[in-house]
């Protein structure tokens, strides 16, 4: 499995627990509560 390293993106879903990421290779993914980061698909 490769190494990521992630930057928070602000959001205002914030505040309820929703948080987004930015990886080193500029996909974005995103991590609901307690959940596992997953990759959000961009077309």
């Amino acid at each position: 499995m490769p190494n990521y390293y992630f930057k928070e993106i602000w959001s205002p879903l914030k505040l309820i627990g929703i948080r987004f990421y930015r990886d080193d290779e500029d996909q974005v993914w995103i991590k609901m509560w307690s959940k596992a980061r997953r990759r959000l698909k961009r077309d």
